[in-house]
């Protein structure tokens, strides 16, 4: 199979070209950075800057569409919502004017999105059925995206939504921002520390997205987290529990807030979201509880 990836050399892509590879799928990456992709992604892998690079008779199966600047980097600021806007829906938009020109067609677009899609949930129990609870940016944002992702299926496309939580790698993400300050004793909870955490480690991410492609009746949104999300607090004392540290230090929401402006929000706030889509698919979590999953990643952090 010929799998097409946007967002190919970040976190998520690196793994699901690692994965491909080994079963013998073709992979080509479009990247600003074309000459990097076969060192990032893997002998084999190909970069291309344009998409019309791609032949016009050199059919693409699948469309894996993970592109887009880290939302939590920085403050947002009307620059960066610019960049962040750019790099989703502005780049699928791109995507989709390409597929639109092409005579053959992927049969499947996977897109990515984030469970940020609900806003702040609060204690409501998410699924894929519920609707978007409070809207922020970070909301806006996932329902411009995934509403331009809809639009291949009026080009005969099968289109599947990817609703991520936290993804927890040894090798980038969330945890690598929280490793130094883990490892200092100076980790605890964010704020009061009950939001919900939807997280997902990094070998489910990619095996659900495997699954979603190969699934031929997969379609619409798929909430890509663990069976069990857990408050910020307990995620904070099993981090520290995995790491060997304390982890009582709270980070008060007055100062998040006045450091980080609404971006805040995405720490202060949470989403209590439950796989349901997937489960009903059959696929199954190698990891549903979070000790494990962060012990397992914990020797490599």
């Amino acid at each position: 199979m010929h799998i097409l990836l946007t967002g190919g050399t970040g976190l998520i892509g690196q793994h699901l070209c690692q994965l491909w590879r080994g079963q013998g799928h073709r992979l080509t990456v479009w990247s600003r950075r074309p000459d990097e992709v076969a060192k990032i992604c893997g002998a084999g892998v190909r970069g291309v800057v344009r998409l019309d690079d791609i032949d016009a008779d050199d059919a693409v199966d699948a469309v894996v569409n993970l592109a887009g600047a880290p939302i939590a980097d920085r403050p947002w600021t009307a620059a960066r919502r610019t960049l962040l806007w750019a790099s989703r829906v502005t780049l699928t938009e791109q995507l989709l004017a390409w597929l639109e020109r092409r005579e053959q067609r992927p049969q499947v677009l996977v897109s990515g999105s984030a469970v940020g899609w609900y806003g702040d949930g609060g204690e409501r129990e998410l699924t894929e059925a519920s609707a978007p609870v409070k809207e922020d940016f970070a909301s806006q944002l996932c329902i411009a995206w995934e509403e331009t992702a809809q639009r291949a299926q009026a080009l005969g496309m099968r289109v599947v939504l990817v609703r991520t939580g936290l993804v927890l790698a040894a090798d980038g993400g969330f945890l690598s921002r929280l490793r130094l300050p883990y490892k200092l004793g100076l980790g605890g909870p964010l704020g009061d520390g009950r939001q919900w955490m939807p997280w997902i480690h990094i070998e489910d991410q990619i095996a659900l997205i495997d699954f979603l492609v190969q699934h031929k009746d997969a379609s619409g949104p798929y909430n890509a987290c663990a069976p069990e999300p857990v408050r910020n607090r307990a995620f904070a004392k099993c981090l520290g529990r995995a790491l060997r540290r304390p982890a009582f230090m709270p980070m008060p929401a007055l100062l998040l807030r006045a450091g980080l402006g609404e971006l805040s929000t995405l720490l202060l706030g949470g989403q209590r979201a439950r796989p349901v889509r997937l489960l009903a698919a059959g696929f199954t979590f190698r990891f549903n509880d979070l000790q494990s999953a962060l012990d397992d990643l914990s020797s490599r952090l």
